[in-house]
Protein backbone atom coordinates (compact mmCIF):
# COMPACT_ATOMS: atom_id res chain seq x y z
CA UNK A 1 0.00 0.00 0.00
CA UNK A 2 0.98 3.75 -0.69
CA UNK A 3 0.70 5.82 2.20
CA UNK A 4 0.88 9.96 1.13
CA UNK A 5 3.33 12.38 2.69
CA UNK A 6 -0.09 13.86 4.38
CA UNK A 7 -1.03 10.46 5.84
CA UNK A 8 2.60 9.86 7.89
CA UNK A 9 2.29 13.21 9.28
CA UNK A 10 -0.70 12.78 10.69
CA UNK A 11 -0.65 11.95 14.54
CA UNK A 12 -1.90 8.06 14.96
CA UNK A 13 -3.03 8.75 18.88
CA UNK A 14 -6.64 9.17 18.06
CA UNK A 15 -7.56 5.21 18.79
CA UNK A 16 -5.32 4.98 21.67
CA UNK A 17 -7.19 7.96 23.00
CA UNK A 18 -10.81 6.50 22.58
CA UNK A 19 -8.94 3.27 24.13
CA UNK A 20 -8.02 5.19 26.75
CA UNK A 21 -11.19 6.45 27.97
CA UNK A 22 -12.72 3.02 27.24
CA UNK A 23 -10.69 1.52 29.82
CA UNK A 24 -11.11 4.17 32.60
CA UNK A 25 -14.61 3.96 32.46
CA UNK A 26 -14.72 -0.21 32.17
CA UNK A 27 -13.23 -0.47 35.52
CA UNK A 28 -16.91 1.01 37.10
CA UNK A 29 -18.58 -2.25 35.07
CA UNK A 30 -18.34 -5.13 37.00
CA UNK A 31 -18.20 -7.45 33.47
CA UNK A 32 -15.05 -9.93 32.81
CA UNK A 33 -12.25 -8.81 30.61
CA UNK A 34 -12.38 -10.83 28.18
CA UNK A 35 -15.80 -9.47 27.20
CA UNK A 36 -14.17 -6.22 27.37
CA UNK A 37 -11.68 -6.57 25.44
CA UNK A 38 -13.95 -7.84 22.62
CA UNK A 39 -16.02 -4.77 22.95
CA UNK A 40 -12.77 -2.15 22.79
CA UNK A 41 -11.28 -4.37 19.72
CA UNK A 42 -12.07 -3.29 15.68
CA UNK A 43 -13.93 -6.80 14.28
CA UNK A 44 -13.30 -6.11 10.66
CA UNK A 45 -10.25 -3.82 9.13
CA UNK A 46 -10.58 -3.69 5.43
CA UNK A 47 -7.79 -1.79 3.99
CA UNK A 48 -7.18 -1.22 0.45
CA UNK A 49 -6.29 0.17 -2.74
CA UNK A 50 -7.04 0.99 -6.26
CA UNK A 51 -6.02 2.26 -9.39
CA UNK A 52 -7.78 5.98 -10.99
CA UNK A 53 -6.84 7.05 -14.25
CA UNK A 54 -6.37 10.80 -14.23
CA UNK A 55 -5.47 11.82 -17.61
CA UNK A 56 -2.38 10.39 -19.35
CA UNK A 57 -1.45 8.89 -15.72
CA UNK A 58 -2.37 6.72 -12.92
CA UNK A 59 -3.00 7.62 -9.31
CA UNK A 60 -3.14 5.25 -6.48
CA UNK A 61 -6.03 5.61 -4.08
CA UNK A 62 -5.93 4.46 -0.61
CA UNK A 63 -9.03 3.62 1.47
CA UNK A 64 -10.50 2.16 4.54
CA UNK A 65 -13.33 0.30 6.11
CA UNK A 66 -14.00 -0.48 9.60
CA UNK A 67 -16.53 -2.09 11.26
CA UNK A 68 -15.81 -2.06 15.02
CA UNK A 69 -18.94 -4.46 16.52
CA UNK A 70 -21.36 -6.47 14.89
CA UNK A 71 -23.23 -7.07 18.22
CA UNK A 72 -25.93 -5.29 16.40
CA UNK A 73 -26.52 -5.75 12.89
CA UNK A 74 -26.10 -4.10 10.07
CA UNK A 75 -23.04 -1.37 11.62
CA UNK A 76 -24.09 1.88 10.78
CA UNK A 77 -20.65 5.19 10.23
CA UNK A 78 -19.97 7.19 7.65
CA UNK A 79 -17.48 8.02 4.98
CA UNK A 80 -14.82 10.73 5.01
CA UNK A 81 -12.88 12.12 1.61
CA UNK A 82 -9.44 13.63 3.66
CA UNK A 83 -6.11 13.91 2.37
CA UNK A 84 -5.21 13.42 6.39
CA UNK A 85 -7.45 10.28 6.55
CA UNK A 86 -5.62 7.35 8.42
CA UNK A 87 -6.19 3.87 9.77
CA UNK A 88 -5.93 4.76 13.39
CA UNK A 89 -8.64 7.53 12.99
CA UNK A 90 -10.98 5.43 10.83
CA UNK A 91 -10.61 2.68 13.39
CA UNK A 92 -11.37 5.62 16.39
CA UNK A 93 -14.33 6.85 14.67
CA UNK A 94 -15.93 3.17 14.08
CA UNK A 95 -15.52 2.54 17.70
CA UNK A 96 -16.92 6.11 18.57
CA UNK A 97 -19.73 5.33 16.34
CA UNK A 98 -20.43 1.92 18.76
CA UNK A 99 -21.04 3.73 21.90
CA UNK A 100 -22.88 6.18 20.01
CA UNK A 101 -25.25 4.21 18.95
CA UNK A 102 -25.99 2.13 22.06
CA UNK A 103 -25.85 5.73 23.83
CA UNK A 104 -29.04 7.20 21.82
CA UNK A 105 -30.49 3.23 21.69
CA UNK A 106 -29.92 3.08 18.06
CA UNK A 107 -29.40 -0.93 17.26
CA UNK A 108 -26.81 -0.65 15.18
CA UNK A 109 -23.03 -1.84 15.39
CA UNK A 110 -20.27 1.06 15.11
CA UNK A 111 -18.54 1.25 11.54
CA UNK A 112 -16.57 3.99 9.66
CA UNK A 113 -14.95 4.58 6.25
CA UNK A 114 -12.24 6.90 4.83
CA UNK A 115 -10.67 7.52 1.39
CA UNK A 116 -7.45 9.88 1.60
CA UNK A 117 -7.99 12.20 -1.29
CA UNK A 118 -8.68 15.55 -0.80
CA UNK A 119 -12.43 16.18 -2.62
CA UNK A 120 -11.19 20.06 -3.70
CA UNK A 121 -8.62 18.64 -5.77
CA UNK A 122 -10.86 16.42 -7.83
CA UNK A 123 -13.60 17.41 -10.51
CA UNK A 124 -16.64 16.28 -9.87
CA UNK A 125 -16.54 13.46 -12.58
CA UNK A 126 -13.35 12.19 -10.60
CA UNK A 127 -15.20 12.17 -7.85
CA UNK A 128 -18.14 9.93 -8.91
CA UNK A 129 -15.59 7.63 -10.29
CA UNK A 130 -13.54 7.26 -7.08
CA UNK A 131 -16.82 6.76 -5.00
CA UNK A 132 -18.15 4.12 -7.29
CA UNK A 133 -15.23 2.15 -7.17
CA UNK A 134 -14.97 2.31 -3.46
CA UNK A 135 -18.12 1.13 -3.54
CA UNK A 136 -17.82 -1.57 -5.81
CA UNK A 137 -14.47 -2.61 -3.18
CA UNK A 138 -17.09 -2.56 -0.37
CA UNK A 139 -19.26 -4.84 -2.52
CA UNK A 140 -16.64 -7.57 -3.51
CA UNK A 141 -15.70 -7.91 0.15
CA UNK A 142 -19.39 -8.21 1.85
CA UNK A 143 -18.90 -4.41 3.67
CA UNK A 144 -21.90 -2.78 2.78
CA UNK A 145 -25.73 -4.03 2.44
CA UNK A 146 -28.56 -2.70 4.46
CA UNK A 147 -28.76 -5.63 6.89
CA UNK A 148 -24.93 -5.61 6.80
CA UNK A 149 -23.14 -2.30 6.69
CA UNK A 150 -25.08 0.98 5.71
CA UNK A 151 -22.78 4.36 5.06
CA UNK A 152 -23.46 7.91 5.47
CA UNK A 153 -21.74 11.41 5.48
CA UNK A 154 -19.17 12.50 7.22
CA UNK A 155 -16.33 15.28 6.64
CA UNK A 156 -15.87 16.04 2.46
CA UNK A 157 -18.91 14.05 1.97
CA UNK A 158 -22.53 14.75 1.56
CA UNK A 159 -26.11 13.86 -0.05
CA UNK A 160 -24.27 13.75 -3.90
CA UNK A 161 -21.71 11.09 -2.58
CA UNK A 162 -24.38 8.72 -1.26
CA UNK A 163 -26.49 9.16 -3.83
CA UNK A 164 -23.89 7.66 -6.43
CA UNK A 165 -23.19 4.70 -3.69
CA UNK A 166 -27.27 3.67 -3.39
CA UNK A 167 -27.12 3.89 -7.19
CA UNK A 168 -23.76 1.28 -7.43
CA UNK A 169 -24.68 -0.53 -4.62
CA UNK A 170 -28.79 -0.63 -6.52
CA UNK A 171 -26.53 -1.54 -10.19
CA UNK A 172 -24.73 -4.66 -8.43
CA UNK A 173 -27.62 -5.65 -6.64
CA UNK A 174 -30.62 -6.52 -9.03
CA UNK A 175 -33.85 -7.01 -7.75
CA UNK A 176 -32.78 -6.10 -4.45
CA UNK A 177 -36.00 -4.59 -2.90
CA UNK A 178 -34.07 -2.86 -0.02
CA UNK A 179 -31.69 -1.64 -1.99
CA UNK A 180 -31.66 1.86 -1.28
CA UNK A 181 -30.97 1.25 2.39
CA UNK A 182 -27.61 0.14 1.58
CA UNK A 183 -26.74 4.05 2.68
CA UNK A 184 -28.38 7.19 4.33
CA UNK A 185 -28.04 10.66 4.07
CA UNK A 186 -29.39 10.94 0.57
CA UNK A 187 -31.64 13.57 -1.06
CA UNK A 188 -35.17 13.79 -0.95
CA UNK A 189 -35.50 12.49 -4.11
CA UNK A 190 -33.59 9.25 -3.92
CA UNK A 191 -35.47 8.01 -1.04
CA UNK A 192 -33.55 10.24 1.47
CA UNK A 193 -35.57 11.14 4.59
CA UNK A 194 -36.42 14.85 5.88
CA UNK A 195 -34.45 16.82 8.07
CA UNK A 196 -31.74 14.48 7.52
CA UNK A 197 -28.34 17.60 6.57
CA UNK A 198 -29.55 19.53 9.50
CA UNK A 199 -29.95 16.36 12.12
CA UNK A 200 -26.46 16.22 13.77
CA UNK A 201 -25.92 20.10 14.37
CA UNK A 202 -29.66 19.90 15.86
CA UNK A 203 -28.94 17.47 18.09
CA UNK A 204 -26.07 19.35 19.24
CA UNK A 205 -28.27 22.03 20.03
CA UNK A 206 -30.80 20.10 22.12
CA UNK A 207 -27.88 18.33 23.97
CA UNK A 208 -26.63 21.77 24.83
CA UNK A 209 -30.06 23.08 25.87
CA UNK A 210 -30.82 19.92 28.12
CA UNK A 211 -27.13 20.36 29.82
CA UNK A 212 -27.93 24.14 29.93
CA UNK A 213 -31.42 23.48 31.44
CA UNK A 214 -30.16 21.70 34.55
CA UNK A 215 -30.51 23.72 37.86
CA UNK A 216 -27.73 22.41 40.08
CA UNK A 217 -25.51 21.56 37.42
CA UNK A 218 -25.50 25.40 36.13
CA UNK A 219 -25.56 26.55 39.98
CA UNK A 220 -21.92 25.09 40.23
CA UNK A 221 -20.87 26.74 36.97
CA UNK A 222 -22.54 30.28 38.12
CA UNK A 223 -24.74 30.39 35.27
CA UNK A 224 -28.56 30.81 35.66
CA UNK A 225 -30.26 27.61 34.11
CA UNK A 226 -31.53 28.06 30.79
CA UNK A 227 -30.53 28.47 27.35
CA UNK A 228 -31.93 31.78 26.75
CA UNK A 229 -28.92 34.47 26.23
CA UNK A 230 -26.32 32.20 26.83
CA UNK A 231 -23.31 33.43 24.45
CA UNK A 232 -21.97 30.42 22.00
CA UNK A 233 -18.62 30.20 19.94
CA UNK A 234 -19.08 27.61 17.17
CA UNK A 235 -15.90 26.28 15.70
CA UNK A 236 -16.53 25.34 12.07
CA UNK A 237 -18.96 26.69 9.93
CA UNK A 238 -19.67 23.78 8.17
CA UNK A 239 -23.20 21.42 8.10
CA UNK A 240 -22.47 20.85 11.92
CA UNK A 241 -21.34 23.96 12.90
CA UNK A 242 -24.29 25.80 10.70
CA UNK A 243 -27.08 24.29 11.90
CA UNK A 244 -25.96 24.33 15.44
CA UNK A 245 -25.46 27.98 14.83
CA UNK A 246 -29.15 28.03 13.31
CA UNK A 247 -30.88 26.05 16.18
CA UNK A 248 -29.80 27.79 18.98
CA UNK A 249 -30.91 30.90 17.82
CA UNK A 250 -33.92 29.21 17.85
CA UNK A 251 -33.43 28.36 21.35
CA UNK A 252 -32.53 32.07 22.10
CA UNK A 253 -28.66 31.95 22.68
CA UNK A 254 -26.77 34.11 21.08
CA UNK A 255 -23.72 33.09 18.84
CA UNK A 256 -20.87 35.51 19.75
CA UNK A 257 -17.96 33.55 18.03
CA UNK A 258 -17.71 31.83 14.85
CA UNK A 259 -14.09 30.21 13.79
CA UNK A 260 -13.13 28.97 10.28
CA UNK A 261 -10.15 27.37 8.88
CA UNK A 262 -9.44 31.15 7.34
CA UNK A 263 -9.67 33.00 10.69
CA UNK A 264 -12.49 33.65 13.44
CA UNK A 265 -15.15 36.78 14.09
CA UNK A 266 -16.40 37.67 17.86
CA UNK A 267 -19.17 39.93 18.90
CA UNK A 268 -20.35 39.66 22.35
CA UNK A 269 -23.60 41.01 20.67
CA UNK A 270 -23.86 38.35 18.45
CA UNK A 271 -23.32 37.24 15.19
CA UNK A 272 -25.21 35.72 12.09
CA UNK A 273 -23.69 32.95 10.62
CA UNK A 274 -26.26 33.69 7.49
CA UNK A 275 -24.68 37.09 7.27
CA UNK A 276 -20.89 35.38 7.44
CA UNK A 277 -21.53 32.75 4.50
CA UNK A 278 -22.36 35.48 2.42
CA UNK A 279 -19.91 37.60 3.00
CA UNK A 280 -17.34 34.31 2.40
CA UNK A 281 -19.13 33.79 -0.37
CA UNK A 282 -18.69 37.73 -1.47
CA UNK A 283 -15.25 37.85 -0.45
CA UNK A 284 -13.50 34.21 -0.41
CA UNK A 285 -12.97 34.60 3.20
CA UNK A 286 -15.05 35.46 6.72
CA UNK A 287 -12.33 38.08 7.63
CA UNK A 288 -13.53 41.46 7.06
CA UNK A 289 -17.27 41.06 8.36
CA UNK A 290 -18.33 44.65 9.29
CA UNK A 291 -20.56 43.36 11.77
CA UNK A 292 -17.69 41.79 13.98
CA UNK A 293 -16.09 43.74 16.74
CA UNK A 294 -12.67 41.67 16.57
CA UNK A 295 -11.26 39.49 14.25
CA UNK A 296 -8.33 36.99 14.87
CA UNK A 297 -6.25 35.33 11.50
CA UNK A 298 -5.66 32.77 13.54
CA UNK A 299 -8.83 30.67 14.16
CA UNK A 300 -7.54 29.11 17.02
CA UNK A 301 -7.80 32.48 19.10
CA UNK A 302 -11.42 33.27 18.29
CA UNK A 303 -12.07 29.61 20.98
CA UNK A 304 -10.23 31.93 23.21
CA UNK A 305 -12.96 34.57 23.60
CA UNK A 306 -15.64 35.05 26.44
CA UNK A 307 -19.25 32.01 26.07
CA UNK A 308 -20.56 30.02 28.23
CA UNK A 309 -20.34 27.39 25.64
CA UNK A 310 -17.90 26.33 23.18
CA UNK A 311 -18.78 24.19 20.44
CA UNK A 312 -15.63 22.70 18.38
CA UNK A 313 -17.55 21.27 15.57
CA UNK A 314 -14.66 20.89 12.73
CA UNK A 315 -11.95 17.90 13.37
CA UNK A 316 -10.53 16.08 16.27
CA UNK A 317 -7.91 17.28 18.70
CA UNK A 318 -8.45 20.92 18.27
CA UNK A 319 -8.20 21.60 21.89
CA UNK A 320 -5.10 20.15 23.62
CA UNK A 321 -3.44 20.74 26.71
CA UNK A 322 -1.39 23.61 24.72
CA UNK A 323 -4.65 25.73 24.28
CA UNK A 324 -7.19 24.69 27.22
CA UNK A 325 -5.71 27.03 29.80
CA UNK A 326 -7.16 29.81 27.62
CA UNK A 327 -10.19 27.97 26.53
CA UNK A 328 -12.63 30.80 28.95
CA UNK A 329 -16.49 28.54 28.21
CA UNK A 330 -17.65 26.51 31.24
CA UNK A 331 -19.25 24.18 28.89
CA UNK A 332 -17.78 22.64 25.98
CA UNK A 333 -19.83 20.57 23.46
CA UNK A 334 -18.33 18.12 21.43
CA UNK A 335 -19.82 18.94 18.31
CA UNK A 336 -17.23 17.01 16.31
CA UNK A 337 -15.73 13.67 16.91
CA UNK A 338 -12.62 13.75 19.52
CA UNK A 339 -12.10 17.47 19.35
CA UNK A 340 -11.04 17.67 23.30
CA UNK A 341 -7.63 14.82 24.03
CA UNK A 342 -7.90 13.25 27.16
CA UNK A 343 -5.39 15.38 28.62
CA UNK A 344 -7.18 18.70 28.05
CA UNK A 345 -10.76 17.18 28.94
CA UNK A 346 -9.14 15.90 32.77
CA UNK A 347 -8.04 19.56 33.09
CA UNK A 348 -11.03 21.17 32.11
CA UNK A 349 -13.43 19.24 34.07
CA UNK A 350 -10.77 19.38 36.66
CA UNK A 351 -11.40 23.08 36.92
CA UNK A 352 -15.37 22.87 37.17
CA UNK A 353 -16.30 22.87 33.51
CA UNK A 354 -18.54 20.55 31.82
CA UNK A 355 -18.24 18.16 28.54
CA UNK A 356 -20.92 17.18 26.37
CA UNK A 357 -18.98 14.02 24.84
CA UNK A 358 -19.02 13.75 20.91
CA UNK A 359 -20.70 10.21 21.26
CA UNK A 360 -24.03 11.65 22.55
CA UNK A 361 -23.40 15.41 21.71
CA UNK A 362 -23.08 14.62 18.03
CA UNK A 363 -25.71 11.45 17.64
CA UNK A 364 -28.51 13.11 16.01
CA UNK A 365 -26.93 12.08 12.17
CA UNK A 366 -27.16 8.37 13.38
CA UNK A 367 -30.54 9.06 15.19
CA UNK A 368 -31.92 9.99 11.98
CA UNK A 369 -29.91 8.03 9.85
CA UNK A 370 -31.60 5.43 11.76
CA UNK A 371 -35.31 6.94 10.78
CA UNK A 372 -34.13 7.02 7.10
CA UNK A 373 -33.03 3.06 7.38
CA UNK A 374 -36.62 2.31 8.61
CA UNK A 375 -37.91 4.53 6.05
CA UNK A 376 -36.61 2.52 3.39
CA UNK A 377 -37.10 -0.68 5.07
CA UNK A 378 -41.05 -0.10 4.98
CA UNK A 379 -41.19 1.55 1.82
CA UNK A 380 -43.20 4.49 2.75
CA UNK A 381 -42.48 7.93 4.03
CA UNK A 382 -43.34 9.09 7.55
CA UNK A 383 -46.87 10.85 8.12
CA UNK A 384 -48.33 9.66 4.44
CA UNK A 385 -50.87 7.16 5.83
CA UNK A 386 -51.49 9.05 8.68
CA UNK A 387 -50.91 12.84 8.20
CA UNK A 388 -55.10 13.68 6.56
CA UNK A 389 -56.56 11.51 9.32
CA UNK A 390 -54.82 13.26 12.52
CA UNK A 391 -56.31 16.30 10.40
CA UNK A 392 -59.79 15.29 10.22
CA UNK A 393 -60.20 13.87 13.36
CA UNK A 394 -58.59 16.94 15.13
CA UNK A 395 -61.07 19.40 12.92
CA UNK A 396 -63.68 16.90 14.34
CA UNK A 397 -62.80 17.64 17.95
CA UNK A 398 -62.28 21.18 17.41
CA UNK A 399 -65.75 21.55 15.92
CA UNK A 400 -67.49 19.79 18.69
CA UNK A 401 -65.77 21.49 21.10
CA UNK A 402 -66.89 25.11 19.58
CA UNK A 403 -70.29 23.56 19.23
CA UNK A 404 -70.46 22.94 23.25
CA UNK A 405 -68.52 26.39 24.43
CA UNK A 406 -70.10 28.32 21.91
CA UNK A 407 -66.85 29.92 21.30
CA UNK A 408 -65.20 29.97 18.57
CA UNK A 409 -61.36 29.79 17.32
CA UNK A 410 -59.55 31.87 14.37
CA UNK A 411 -58.60 30.35 11.17
CA UNK A 412 -54.67 30.21 12.60
CA UNK A 413 -55.96 28.75 16.11
CA UNK A 414 -58.04 26.47 14.39
CA UNK A 415 -54.64 25.50 11.32
CA UNK A 416 -52.09 25.24 14.59
CA UNK A 417 -54.40 22.80 16.32
CA UNK A 418 -55.85 20.63 13.40
CA UNK A 419 -52.70 20.15 11.29
CA UNK A 420 -51.70 16.82 11.02
CA UNK A 421 -47.74 16.07 11.30
CA UNK A 422 -45.46 16.07 8.38
CA UNK A 423 -42.39 13.62 8.15
CA UNK A 424 -40.29 16.34 9.28
CA UNK A 425 -42.07 17.60 11.79
CA UNK A 426 -41.82 13.93 13.21
CA UNK A 427 -38.37 13.20 12.33
CA UNK A 428 -37.50 16.52 14.38
CA UNK A 429 -39.85 15.07 17.16
CA UNK A 430 -38.39 11.83 17.33
CA UNK A 431 -34.85 13.14 17.49
CA UNK A 432 -35.61 15.53 20.23
CA UNK A 433 -36.93 12.68 22.40
CA UNK A 434 -33.76 10.24 21.68
CA UNK A 435 -31.47 13.29 23.30
CA UNK A 436 -33.47 14.31 25.65
CA UNK A 437 -33.83 10.63 27.11
CA UNK A 438 -30.03 9.92 26.31
CA UNK A 439 -28.57 12.82 28.11
CA UNK A 440 -30.86 11.98 31.43
CA UNK A 441 -29.83 8.46 31.12
CA UNK A 442 -26.17 9.16 31.09
CA UNK A 443 -26.71 12.01 33.92
CA UNK A 444 -27.81 9.31 35.98
CA UNK A 445 -25.22 7.03 35.55
CA UNK A 446 -22.82 10.06 36.87
CA UNK A 447 -24.73 10.84 39.67
CA UNK A 448 -25.63 7.09 40.83
CA UNK A 449 -21.97 5.76 39.86
CA UNK A 450 -19.47 6.59 43.03
CA UNK A 451 -16.71 8.09 41.83
CA UNK A 452 -17.74 9.28 38.27
CA UNK A 453 -17.15 12.48 37.54
CA UNK A 454 -18.00 13.67 33.78
CA UNK A 455 -20.65 12.48 31.54
CA UNK A 456 -17.87 11.29 29.32
CA UNK A 457 -17.32 8.41 31.35
CA UNK A 458 -20.60 8.04 32.11
CA UNK A 459 -21.66 8.05 28.88
CA UNK A 460 -18.83 5.24 28.09
CA UNK A 461 -19.92 3.04 31.06
CA UNK A 462 -23.32 3.21 29.76
CA UNK A 463 -23.15 2.21 26.18
CA UNK A 464 -20.51 -0.61 27.73
CA UNK A 465 -23.35 -1.83 29.61
CA UNK A 466 -26.25 -2.44 27.12
CA UNK A 467 -23.07 -3.44 24.62
CA UNK A 468 -21.96 -6.42 27.02
CA UNK A 469 -25.28 -7.51 27.56
CA UNK A 470 -26.12 -7.68 23.84
CA UNK A 471 -22.92 -9.74 23.38
CA UNK A 472 -24.12 -11.83 26.57
CA UNK A 473 -27.72 -12.67 25.26
CA UNK A 474 -25.90 -13.65 21.73
CA UNK A 475 -23.22 -16.10 22.85
CA UNK A 476 -20.38 -17.28 21.45
CA UNK A 477 -20.60 -19.73 18.59
CA UNK A 478 -19.27 -22.07 17.34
Amino acid sequence: MVKSTANSIQQPHFFDDVSEFFDHAARFTKHPQGLLNQIKVCNSVYRFSFPFRRGDRLEVINAWRVEHSQHMSPTKGGIRYSELVNEDEVMALAALMTFKCAIVNVPFGGAKGGIAINPKNYSVDELETITRRYTVELIKKNFIGPAIDVPAPDYGTGEREMSWIADTYTTMNPGQLDSFGCVTGKPLSLHGIAGRKAATGRGVAIAIRECLSTPEDMKALGLTPGIEGKKIIIQGLGNVGYNTAKVLMEFGAIIVGICEYDGALYNPDGLDPDAILQHRKNTGSILGFKHAKKEFKNPAAGMEQPCDVLVPAALENQITMENIGRIRAKVIAEGANGPTTPAAANAFVKNGGIIIPDMYCNAGGVTVSYFEWLKNLSHVAFGRMDQRYEEKANLNLVNMVEAMTGVSLTNEQRNTIVKGASELELVNSGLEDTMIRAYHEIREVKNSTKGVDTLRTAAFIGSINKIAISYQNLGIWP
